[in-house]
């Protein structure tokens, strides 16, 4: 995995082709041994003046018996989890990976727009420091379909669940030396074009124009293979064998990243694979 900006922008957004002319991101599934079931495509985090819930995302959530998350957000042990799959496990901190130019640039960047020392996560992996600058891009006001979907789970009394574990989920970005991430990082802050880029993903996206969103990330992956096998292709065919079987016997309603969703080795084309009828909900 050659770059780390690459990645991250996948998890704000994974965005990617499938076959239907209609703009949507929410789609029912249904065939032979499957209750109905419902896939959405996110996008993680997002400005609050920017985010909409639409009503035709509401009535399928409300359909639905249990729901699924890639992260199984509403366990109390997840945060505590992250933070462990996100601290250094070598018994060096985070100080070794980087010369002293490079620690100054970022400790200055940190108390400039944290107001904390870089000294203070100097036992996490450069991945911890990644998801803070992630924040920063998105703005002050940030919301999150993952999170609201908690909410209205707990409000329900729905079950929530994930598709995957913390660990699972981290270990996407553990190919990569951390040196490299380092690197990556440092140029993520220096490249002031990032918030544009980020803007441009936002807009498409309340768009719900699938086509659009891939063509845009497909140039700026610029088909680096390795990083879109392991952010996207292996682990929706983990999902794609999940979902059968999870959907036997109650409807779910399933939310992941919306790049998940498109391809010939997206989540749609896979369960359409199986024999299974994918069709674009409108309204």
């Amino acid at each position: 995995m050659k770059n780390l900006k690459k990645s991250l922008l996948g998890l704000i957004v994974m965005i990617s082709q499938f076959g239907f002319a209609q703009n949507t991101l929410l789609y029912k599934v249904e065939g032979k041994d499957l209750q109905t079931a419902y896939v959405f495509g996110t996008i993680h985090l997002m400005p609050q003046k920017d985010f909409v819930m639409k009503d035709k995302v509401k009535k399928a959530f409300e359909a639905s018996d249990e729901i699924y998350l890639e992260l199984d957000m509403d366990d109390p042990n997840m945060m505590k989890e992250m933070m462990s799959v996100m601290s250094l496990t070598d018994g060096k901190t985070l100080d070794a990976y980087m010369d002293k130019d490079e620690y100054v640039f970022l400790d200055e960047y940190f108390m400039a727009n944290f107001n904390m020392s870089l000294d203070k996560f100097k036992t996490f992996k450069p991945f911890y420091l990644s998801s803070m600058l992630l924040t920063k891009m998105v703005g002050d006001q940030v919301a999150s379909f993952e999170l609201s979907f908690v909410q209205m789970a707990k409000k329900a009394s729905k079950e929530l669940k994930g598709l995957e574990t913390v660990a699972e989920q981290i270990a996407v970005f553990d190919n990569q030396p951390l040196d490299e991430q380092i690197d990556d990082i440092i140029k993520m802050i220096k490249d002031e074009s990032n918030v544009d880029l980020f803007d441009t993903m936002v807009t498409i996206y309340k768009k719900e124009d699938v086509n659009e969103l891939y063509d845009y990330m497909d140039d700026y992956f610029n088909n680096d293979e390795e990083m879109i096998n392991a952010l996207l292709i292996q682990r929706n065919k983990n999902w794609v064998e999940k979902i059968p079987v999870l959907s036997k016997d109650q409807q779910i309603f399933y939310a992941v990243g919306a790049g998940h969703l498109g391809g010939k080795q997206g989540v749609l084309q896979l369960l359409k694979d199986k024999g299974y009828t994918v069709t674009p909900v409108l309204d």
